[in-house]
């Protein structure tokens, strides 16, 4: 026969489970310091610019501002 379980006991575990695991995604997501996040804003406005060099204009681009 099987072991015998106390299914609150076992909700209350798998929530802290679900929990934690939400806990290390936000660590994971927020966990920068100060000069990591201004180290990737930097990264991400270097590349932005770069690509922004490199674009090519087309000959049938209209804008509305011109």
């Amino acid at each position: 026969m099987g072991e015998v379980v106390n299914l609150r006991l076992a909700r209350k575990r798998a929530a802290r489970a679900a929990d934690e695991d939400a806990a290390a995604r936000n660590r994971a997501r927020h966990g920068l310091s100060k000069s990591e996040r201004e180290a990737a804003r930097r990264e991400a406005a270097e590349t932005d610019r770069h690509l922004d060099g490199a674009r090519r204009e087309r000959a049938d681009d209209t804008s509305p501002s011109e």
